[in-house]
């Protein structure tokens, strides 16, 4: 992990044409701590997901790029931001194209007006990590809910993750193919299992890594007085034991066999029924040591913040840099107790808070200390009171 000091930048401006609701906005702020209130509508997600298309994937909402497009415009968008570090001022833009005669819509990334191959290379600029209210129901949902989560955990302290998952998953969906089509074809499946074999163990031991130092950084800095709980991690799948027991040259070796050996299961089923595919995150409410799913509402909200905290501070320490963070709606269910712990701990963390809610008076204790923004439908501007 990183021991030198943190990289702490501030995004100081924030450009947005043709995005969702917004046909043009130019936005400046100037503190670590950002509040967007208004009614629900009005667009405050809207700014949280364009500064999260600034990570590999398609943003906090997970949405198609094309789904971003202002209805009613041109079919493009364009986000820009001026980042303030301590290194100089840099200007990061992304965006939705349309290219030739076509129109055919194409994503950009720039940095300081060059062109970047793709958004991971913002990496050397930023980090983030956010919480939105559909992850409430993260630890009762079902396991492909906790691999994306995962996934995304691994996402912000690996850049290139992304470009594996993806590489896996087209792998498989090729093995499942031939299975259907060819079941005969070894040669062809032989090729295929040893692609997908290497991508898995890659995928698997990515996730086992980030895994493994998120939950040592927890347990060497929990807190038991915390308002937010600690949790324990663990992986649960037969990829992921495979990993833990073996160098990745002989787990390779072992997942191939098991490929070759589950052909006529997995062609019954439709599908690869062993890899990181299959992989579940365990969640454990520590101080009670259950499940975190059978925990109350209230005790998972709690845990899961902690654990999204506990996450943007590995950020910091493998990265360098800390990150930013987006929390919609995060504090609209907390008591005024784990409200003000909340406030404490991202003030802490070094990196600049994106925090949206409904109700100015939940961000009241944080007057003269936060950018408080009125956002209404296409417009933000300064909250003059409380």
């Amino acid at each position: 992990m990183s021991s030198a000091p943190l990289a702490a930048s501030r995004i100081v401006r924030l450009i947005l044409q043709d995005f969702r609701t917004y046909a043009s906005l130019d936005l400046a702020v100037s503190r670590p701590l950002v509040a967007l209130v208004g009614e629900n509508g009005a667009g405050k997600t809207n700014i949280l997901e364009a500064i999260s298309l600034f990570m590999p994937g398609r943003g906090l909402r997970r949405a198609e790029l094309g789904d971003m497009a202002r209805q009613g415009g041109a079919g493009s968008f364009a986000i820009s931001v001026a980042l303030d570090t301590p290194y100089g001022e840099h200007r990061l833009g992304t965006g939705l194209e349309l290219q030739g005669e076509a129109a055919r819509a194409s994503r950009i990334c720039r940095i300081d007006g060059m062109a970047a191959s793709s958004p991971a290379a913002f990496a050397e600029h930023l980090r983030i990590v956010w919480l939105t209210p559909d992850l409430d129901a993260l630890f009762r949902g079902p396991a492909g809910d906790r691999r994306r989560f995962l996934d995304r955990l691994v996402l912000a302290v690996d850049a290139e993750h992304g470009t594996r998952v993806n590489a896996l998953e087209r792998a498989l969906r090729s093995r499942n193919r031939v299975l259907e089509e060819n079941p005969d074809d070894r040669l062809w499946l032989d090729a295929l299992e040893r692609e997908v074999a290497e991508l898995a163990i890659a995928v698997a031991a990515a996730r086992q890594e980030t895994v493994g130092r998120l939950a040592a950084l927890i347990q060497e800095t929990r807190e038991e007085e915390s308002p937010f709980p600690f949790a324990t991690l663990s992986l649960e799948g037969e990829i992921d034991a495979l990993v833990a027991a073996l160098p990745a040259v002989d787990a390779e070796d072992r997942y191939r066999a098991i490929l070759r050996d589950q052909r006529p299961r997995d062609r019954a089923a439709g599908r690869t029924l062993v890899g990181p595919q299959a992989t579940d995150l365990l969640v454990r409410h520590g101080p009670k040591d259950i499940p975190a799913g059978m925990a109350s509402t209230g005790e998972q909200k709690a845990l899961l913040i902690g654990l999204v905290l506990a996450h943007a501070r590995l950020v910091a320490s493998m990265s360098g840099i800390a990150p930013f963070v987006l929390l919609d709606e995060v504090a609209a269910h907390l008591d005024p107790r784990r409200r003000a712990g909340l406030f404490a701990a991202l003030e802490a963390l070094g990196g600049q808070v994106w925090m949206t809610g409904a109700d100015p008076s939940l961000f009241a204790e944080l007057a003269g200390r936060a950018d408080i923004l009125q956002v209404s439908p296409g417009h933000v501007e300064a909250l003059t009171a409380l």
